[in-house]
């Protein structure tokens, strides 16, 4: 199914939210749609839970090597 398409499908379930529930509806279909997504995703395999969790270290680690791509010897 193409991006399109799910961009069509969510959209109209907002929209049915929005006319038969009001601005409530269409927040608690909006925080189902995401939950849902994310299931979905780890499911697939695509987001792992370290994915949520910034460890200091790493993001240390990242910066580290992107001055030594840089030549950046400095400390």
């Amino acid at each position: 199914m193409s991006r399109a398409m799910v961009g069509l499908i969510a959209g109209m379930a907002l929209g049915f939210a929005a006319y038969f529930g009001g601005f409530w509806a269409v927040l608690l279909v909006l925080g189902l749609g995401v939950v849902g997504l994310m299931v979905g995703r780890f499911m697939e395999g695509d987001l792992e839970p370290d994915d949520f969790v910034r460890r200091r270290g790493r993001q240390e680690r990242i910066r580290d090597d992107r001055r030594r791509a840089r030549g950046d010897r400095r400390q």
